[in-house]
């Protein structure tokens, strides 16, 4: 083993045995499972016969038939639908913890190489962004499925195609947390990469995309949008749904980006982010 892979395998483990010292990432694992499971428990019963029935009955119009693996990806999607906040804030929190405590300078003595640092959060990011989306999966399947099985729909899970989006699932809050790590190291500001984290997940992106979809160009820009290309990776999502669940809703004018392409661009955000603050914060005097 080189001395740089020596020194990266002890920063890494560094970094690990931080993150696990620290109450903040049981928590937001907690917090997760909770989100995502009471969001796939309602989309369960929303998208069974049961649901569309009661959501008819006001129109008189006839529920729509959704396919039952459309269906079953959608609840499970939860994850990504509404809990990329967290792997996003926790990879946010890896890199801004380090400045708002002033554990930077102990760090860059046990490891006078910045750019190592860096990759070893960077691993850190990326298996605690999985785990996330471990624990998003727990709450989406754990309370998802029994619902739908409850309504007598069928849950999907041996379906090929469900098991694809499962797995595409960890990819996503993987890289996701990535972004955040990169939006962190940049921005270095905890106060500031919250509050940016917070609305652009909850206010920001699904306004842009709503609007992106009006016109053939602004559509073809917004399939390269973060959340936009999450649900071409996973190949599930609400928004890139619409159509599949409301059938009078307009179809997207342009298709969405095949599910390698949409890995792509999360990694090539997540990529310029860190590479961005490697070349500018990163280099900066430890006070």
């Amino acid at each position: 083993m080189t001395a740089l892979a020596a020194g990266l395998a002890r920063a890494t483990a560094a970094e690990l045995a931080k993150v696990f010292s620290l109450k903040a990432w049981w928590l937001l694992a907690l917090i997760m499972v909770a989100y995502v499971g009471m969001t796939a428990a309602g989309l369960a019963f929303f998208f069974s016969d049961l649901g569309a029935q009661l959501a008819g009955a006001g129109t008189g119009a006839p529920a729509p038939e959704l396919d039952p693996v459309v269906a079953a990806n959608l609840v499970y999607s939860s994850v990504t639908a509404v809990g990329l906040v967290i792997p996003l804030l926790f990879g946010a929190l890896l890199a801004t913890t380090e400045y708002r405590h002033g554990t930077l300078t102990p760090t860059v003595l046990a490891q006078p190489r910045r750019g190592v640092v860096l990759a070893a959060k960077g691993i850190v990011a990326a298996l605690m962004g999985a785990l996330y989306g471990v624990f998003g999966l727990i709450g989406s399947v754990g309370l998802g499925a029994p619902v739908l099985a409850a309504l007598g729909e069928p849950t999907a899970l041996g379906e090929p195609e469900v098991i694809a989006v499962l797995l595409r699932t960890l990819l996503a809050t993987a890289l996701w947390s990535l972004l955040g790590l990169g939006l962190g190291a940049l921005l270095t500001s905890q106060i500031a990469a919250i509050v940016i984290v917070l609305a652009f997940t909850q206010f920001v992106e699904p306004i842009l995309r709503l609007v992106a979809s009006v016109w053939e160009w602004s559509a073809s820009l917004g399939r390269f949008l973060p959340g936009s290309a999450t649900d071409a990776l996973v190949g599930a999502g609400i928004l890139s749904s619409l159509n599949a669940i409301d059938p009078s809703a307009p179809s997207a004018p342009v298709d969405a980006l095949l599910w390698w392409q949409g890995g792509l661009v999360l990694a090539a955000l997540a990529s310029a982010l860190m590479l961005a603050a490697a070349l500018t914060t990163l280099r900066r005097d430890v006070e």
